[in-house]
């Protein structure tokens, strides 16, 4: 037996559920996550094929720890395709974990360039970019990074801009008492 379509209603209560700091009507249950297909497109399927080898081939390094190593796929990959933004975010990551923060920094600017603030890349670009900008306490900067990347459809830059914007938490909690009361659920 097939389960029935989900309603508006059912939505929205599964939005509130798995998304709770998120303002009301903000969440989506189901999320479009941004790709790379039409940029990857572009490329010549062989050339795109290898870089893309070399590029599991540096995550797999640097997830053993070996940044040395994993910097060097990635200068390859970005190398065989230096027009594809997914190298230089990959890159940017190894920097970043390599305490090399400037690198880290010219490696996501270059990825959105690239991207045209477009896709999956951005969306990780942008994300990296925040997380750093609010590290150096940049905290302005980091929330216009964080809103790209939301806008790409990123949920934990969603989850950020809302944790970082204390007007809409407080909305939120606001709407949500009022909802229970309403509701009867709280005197």
């Amino acid at each position: 037996m097939e389960n029935p379509p989900s309603t508006d209603r059912d939505t929205a209560v599964l939005n509130c559920i798995f998304n709770p700091h998120l303002p009301l009507g903000e969440a989506s249950a189901v999320t479009t996550k941004p790709s790379d297909t039409v940029i990857d497109n572009e490329y010549d399927s062989q050339l795109l094929n290898q870089a893309k080898e070399l590029e599991v081939n540096g995550i797999k390094l640097a997830e053993r720890g070996d940044l040395e190593g994993a910097l060097n796929y990635f200068n390859q990959s970005i190398e065989v395709l230096p027009n594809r933004p997914s190298g230089y975010n990959n890159r940017a990551q190894a920097h970043r974990l390599n305490g090399n923060i400037n690198g880290a920094m010219e490696d996501l600017n270059k990825a959105i360039e690239l991207s045209c603030g477009q896709g999956l890349s951005a969306s990780q670009a942008f994300t990296q970019r925040a997380l750093l900008k609010k590290l150096s306490g940049d905290n302005d900067s980091a929330l216009e990074d964080f809103k790209c990347a939301a806008a790409l459809g990123n949920d934990f830059a969603k989850t950020q801009v809302v944790e970082m914007n204390p007007y809409a938490a407080m909305c939120n909690r606001m709407l949500s008492s009022a909802f229970k009361k309403l509701k009867g659920e709280i005197n």
